[in-house]
């Protein structure tokens, strides 16, 4: 049974990229959120296999989100998506409890590679 992925980005266009990335590599989209308060939320309605969130959204941002679902999960598998030149937040965000990063551009392989490596785990 192929992985179900919950995708937190708050711009459309970048939840799009992920969406198709996924779906051509056969994985199901188990949802999609655009802010942090919205990721915990279907994070726990969906209970999805993975999380892709974005470390920077407007309200509650990625790495509060990150926090609070693995609050609720200890096992949640998170990669976070990044900007260049965000190491610091990448740093943060690893010792919250994410599972591994992308880097935005996203490219295709490094999105499928990071997805493969966590789940598994």
């Amino acid at each position: 049974m192929a992985a179900r992925v919950l995708i937190v980005d708050d711009s459309l266009f970048m939840r799009t990229q992920i969406r198709n990335i996924l779906s051509g590599a056969g994985y199901l989209i188990a949802g999609e959120a655009s802010d942090g308060k919205q990721a915990e939320k279907k994070y726990k309605d969906l209970n999805p296999d993975i999380v892709i969130m974005d470390i920077t959204m407007p309200g509650i941002n990625g790495i509060e989100a990150l926090r609070k679902i693995k609050s609720y999960d200890r096992q949640a598998r998170v990669i976070m998506c990044t900007s260049l030149g965000q190491n610091s937040k990448v740093k943060e965000a690893i010792t919250s409890g994410a599972d591994d990063y992308i880097i935005k551009p996203f490219q295709k392989e490094r999105v499928l590679q990071a997805i493969e490596k966590v789940l598994n785990l």
